[in-house]
């Protein structure tokens, strides 16, 4: 082989090699859902209010996992839902969630999982009704839970009637849903708080504990907290 043809070998060696460490940079460190900011112009540990809306979904039509349950949260600059679980807010502030909720029906494997803990009041606000627990042992009518166990919040999402007729576009915009609010105070200690879905709703996963239910962006995600 001749040196140049030898050099041309290495020269594409080396750009092969640079295109594999940009990939591994860009899909794996600097990909993944987008963080939506809500602590923006919100001085932090004054109490102040931040309001922040999501929905949870019986499918995500905008990812290349179309079959999987996923939440969504509405940005605050767009109006427009943001598929991802990332967001972040300002430390030692007043949280009112809002969740609409898409999704049919799966009986929480304990109980537990059905009681409202963590909110200001220990409870939620239902279609207009304020509760303490959704018992979905006694009918189906809990989809998922919102639950960040960092700071004790665990909040069931109702989902609409067992005959309803589910949206099938993600993100949901019509249909079948309820609504769901409640509130709670961010810490006031900084940091990245871990929420997670506590139905096993990883459907065709082994116990349900797979897919959506483990992925950021899905059924997972962290709460940012700043100062």
């Amino acid at each position: 082989m001749s040196l140049a043809a030898r050099v041309a070998t290495l020269v594409l060696a080396f750009l092969a090699v640079v295109a594999v460490a940009l990939f591994v940079v860009f899909h794996y460190f600097l990909g993944g859902p987008t963080t939506i900011d809500f602590s923006s112009g919100v001085k932090a540990d004054t109490g102040a209010t931040v309001h922040i809306t999501l929905q949870e979904d019986p499918q995500n039509t905008v990812s290349t996992h179309p079959d999987w349950v996923s939440y969504f949260i509405k940005s605050p600059k767009t109006g427009g839902w943001v598929h991802t679980t990332l967001f972040k807010v300002p430390a030692g502030s007043r949280i009112d969630v809002t969740i609409l909720g898409y999704d049919g029906c799966t009986p929480l494997r304990n109980p537990y999982w059905g009681k409202i803990t963590g909110t200001i009041g220990q409870t939620v606000n239902v279609n207009g009704e304020t509760v303490s627990q959704l018992n979905s042992w006694a009918g189906c009518n809990v989809a998922h839970t919102f639950s960040m166990p960092g700071i004790g919040l665990n909040v069931p999402v109702k989902s609409p009637p067992l005959t309803a007729t589910l949206c099938g576009t993600s993100p949901c915009t019509s249909g079948p849903h309820s609504v769901e609010t409640f509130s709670f105070m961010s810490p006031k200690v900084t940091g990245s708080y871990f929420w997670q879905c506590r139905i096993p709703c990883g459907g065709g996963f082994i116990d349900g504990f797979g897919g959506p239910m483990q992925t950021i962006g899905f059924m997972t995600g962290n709460m940012v907290v700043t100062d």
